[in-house]
């Protein structure tokens, strides 16, 4: 009968009652609010990015008078290795026997006659070779244009001043060196390595401050004349170009605004020095003082100007044509 308490089973014996959970269980459910940003997470890379981000900005601002934006960070540089990127300048390293560390192909490469020997001289030699995409390839060599071939090599080692005159010397040839003065693009200096290697000068002679030196720059415009050409250098070029004179050799100066002509070039046949100032302030005083003749290019227009590069590879055409 319905509501006969008494009837087997009717009620439950035994049983207890639970306490309440006080509101905490749908207070859980309700959640904590929408997922913060990756950014504003302590403990995320994001928000130290962030934070970095904010002190850089925030120190350009105090340390600028125009209030412009925060002068960018240059990119740090490996002190153990340089990336050498592009066919034929990693097909010349390679031939001219560069301690190359690692040789790296880009995946499903297109392959050329240089190619093909790259791979056949990493081989050879028994360079560790390796595929990697060409994403990968791009953040290796810093967004420079590869081809789909990079090298990883040591730091450049530099000669010394004497050595370039001592390579002249068991040539059998008058000396002919290319002095760079106050030369800060690398570019400049891997059109220099070209222009020296292609007309057969013995080295190029660099300052060691406030100079270009042999990047992975230098190398890519050199198309890989830097690993024939030695490059050596020089504590102080003034000084340097001093003894060079008292050992015989002639130092010429280019400018503008010379005495004479690269057509007449004097001392051609002689041992030599070609000094190359800056596109903008051209010799300096101290080293214009060793010049024995300062020769000018002549051009067609007095505004314009030609960078070192070109106007080392003029002279050292006309040298070239003086000695043949």
């Amino acid at each position: 009968m319905a509501g006969n308490s008494k009837r087997r089973g009717a009620v439950r014996k035994g049983s207890k009652r639970t306490a309440g959970s006080g509101g905490r269980i749908r207070q859980g459910l309700e959640g904590r609010g929408p997922t913060p940003k990756a950014e504003d997470r302590e403990y995320h890379p994001a928000h130290k990015r962030k934070v970095a981000e904010q002190t850089r900005a925030a120190t350009g601002r105090a340390g600028s008078s125009s209030g412009g934006p925060a002068p960018r960070r240059p990119a740090r540089r490996s002190t153990t290795h340089e990336m050498v990127a592009g066919r034929n300048s990693v097909l010349e390293a390679l031939r001219a026997g560069v301690p190359v560390t690692t040789v790296y192909i880009a995946a499903r490469i297109e392959q050329d006659d240089r190619t093909r020997e790259i791979l056949k001289l990493a081989a050879d030699t028994h360079r560790p070779l390796l595929e990697v995409g060409r994403l990968e390839l791009d953040r290796m060599t810093d967004g420079a244009v590869h081809q789909g071939v990079a090298i990883q090599v040591p730091p450049y080692a530099y000669a010394e001043p004497d050595d370039l005159l001592d390579a002249a010397a068991a040539a059998g040839q008058p000396a002919l060196v290319v002095a760079l003065d106050g030369v800060t693009d690398p570019r400049n200096l891997g059109a220099v390595l070209r222009s020296a290697g292609a007309f057969g000068a013995h080295g190029v002679l660099l300052p060691e401050r406030r100079a270009a030196g042999v990047t992975a720059s230098a190398w890519k415009v050199s198309a890989g004349a830097a690993a024939r050409v030695p490059v050596a250098r020089a504590t102080n070029l003034a000084r340097t170009l001093a003894e060079y004179r008292k050992a015989g050799v002639f130092v010429v100066g280019l400018d503008g605004h010379g005495d004479t002509t690269v057509g007449e070039l004097p001392f051609a046949g002689d041992p030599l020095v070609l000094v190359v100032g800056s596109e903008g302030k051209g010799l300096s005083r101290l080293v214009r003082e060793q010049c024995d003749a300062i020769a000018a290019i002549p051009i067609a227009s007095a505004v314009e100007s030609l960078n070192a590069g070109v106007a080392a590879g003029i002279a050292l055409y006309e040298v070239a044509r003086h000695r043949a």
